[in-house]
């Protein structure tokens, strides 16, 4: 196996990750799982999202394939909302 090649920083120094401010980090958290609920009521509502594995009607096991599926959204950013959502908590604490 090889090795990664590594450089020496001037003076040093290992770069380091710019320090995250634990509020800042639980707020994005908290923004993010509000946005996987609502997508989650909105798939549901809608009746949209994967059909069932079992095929057929809904099964007691749909509920948590939205909300996965929801999760995925949120996760991703693609939609932004999770990010408005924390800039508009972000002002107000």
């Amino acid at each position: 196996m090889t090795q990664p090649i590594t450089f020496p920083m001037p003076g040093g120094a290992a770069p380091s990750a710019p320090a995250v401010d634990p509020r800042e980090a639980a707020l994005r958290k908290q923004a993010e799982q509000l946005e996987g609920l609502l997508f989650a009521q909105l798939l549901s509502v809608s009746g949209t999202g994967s059909p069932s594995p079992a095929g057929g009607g809904e099964t007691q096991f749909d509920s948590f394939l939205r909300q996965a599926q929801a999760d995925a959204v949120a996760q991703s950013g693609q939609t932004g909302l999770a990010e408005a959502i924390y800039r508009s908590l972000a002002k107000r604490v």
